[in-house]
Formats: C-alpha cells, structure tokens, sequence
C-alpha cells in the first residue's frame, strides 16, 4: 500500500518538499490541466490541513494558518478549472478524437463525458470529489460549450466546497484527534479509497449496463 510513496506523490512528502506555492500549483494542475489527473488532489489538501493542526516541538509541521491554506487551495482549485474550460472551448471535438499517448487517455474524458450526461451543469461542482473526471470535467464543459457564466456559478461553488473544506476538515479532525498526525500515511490511503468509490461504481455500472445490452 505504499504506491503513492513510490510514485513520490505521498503528501506529506509534497508539502514538505514544496510548501504552500508547490500546494498552489499542483491543486491548479489536478483542477485543469490534462497532466495533472494522476495527482492526488483529495488526499493532498487534507493532509495539508491535518499538518497545520500537527505539532512538532511545539510548532504546527506545515506553518501557515489554515485560513491561508483555505484561501489558497479554493483559489488555486477555480483558477485551475476556469483554464481548463478555456482549453476545452479552444481545442473543440478535437479533443475527443485524439490518439493516446503517455499523459492521455480517450477513456478518461470518455469517463467525464459519461459523468457530464449524468448530472448535467452540477457536474463541475460533484466532479470536484470524484479524482480522474475532476480534472476533465471543465475541459468536456468547454468542449461541450456550457455557458460561460453557469461554468464559472457551479466552479466557484464547486472550488469553495472543495478547495477550502477538504484542509478545513483536516484541521478539525487533527485539532480533535491529535492521533491522525502520527498514521498521516494511513489516512491519506484511506482517503485514496474512498474518493474512488464512485469510479469503481460507474465502471461497475457501465460493465452492467454493457453485460446486459449484449444479452
């Protein structure tokens, strides 16, 4: 279970090495960047709230203030998809027919497509929870051309809910249960998990649906 480590994409790790821009920059990359899909978003910005609430000699291991962490992330979060969206508008249907290669997969905007006929517009804001269509829901949005205001409702709400609550709830929970800051890699494996629950259930969903259309 130690996979995140060996891809050097364990939290921790990426808050110590990089600190608060190095937090920016990667919440902004997972929200619309095509490369940025693989990141572990979820698991990322809570542990960067747990540590602002963990101790070492006194001192929080991720010195800022929550607030700042907050304002940061939800910042980053709606920058991230507002340039994603622009790129899908842009690129076009283009971008459904292209090969895959090393950073893309068709399958993963085939994914948040699916995601997108679902739900509808509320999609830029549940995608938020959900890794993988996160990150290509705002470029299916533009490529689908939602209009620029109900994209830009839904992505702040959606960027607030996400980008600040995730560290806010990490800080409570480590303020109460000074436990969590010793089992940081545990917790980040579990909140792997559980965001993937709903990839695991469409893929479960979609292999039924297939299973029985060929029935």
């Amino acid at each position: 279970m130690r996979f995140i480590a060996v891809l050097g994409l364990d939290p921790k790790k990426l808050i110590d090495s990089f600190g608060l821009i190095g937090l920016a920059i990667i919440v902004f990359a997972e929200s619309g960047l095509l490369i940025g899909f693989f990141l572990p978003g979820d698991s990322l910005l809570f542990t960067a709230g747990l540590l602002t609430a963990t101790k070492n000699g006194g001192q929080p291991i991720f010195n800022h203030p929550v607030w700042l962490v907050m304002v940061v992330c939800m910042a980053a979060a709606i920058l991230g998809d507002q340039v994603g969206y622009q790129f899908g508008k842009r690129v076009g249907p283009a971008l459904f027919d292209r090969p895959k290669s090393r950073f893309f997969r068709p399958s993963n905007v085939q994914k948040a497509h699916a995601f997108f006929e679902r739900h509808g517009a509320r999609t830029i804001l549940l995608a938020r929870f959900v890794p993988i269509v996160r990150t290509f829901a705002p470029i299916v949005a533009g490529v689908g051309q939602m209009p620029y205001r109900t994209f830009t409702m839904f992505n702040v709400v959606g960027g607030a809910v996400w980008g600040a609550g995730i560290p806010l709830l990490g800080w409570a929970l480590g303020t109460r249960f000074t436990w969590m800051g010793d089992n940081i890699e545990v917790l980040s494996l579990v909140i792997v998990a559980v965001s993937l629950l709903p990839v695991a259930i469409e893929v479960l969903r979609h292999r039924r649906a297939t299973h029985s259309a060929g029935v």
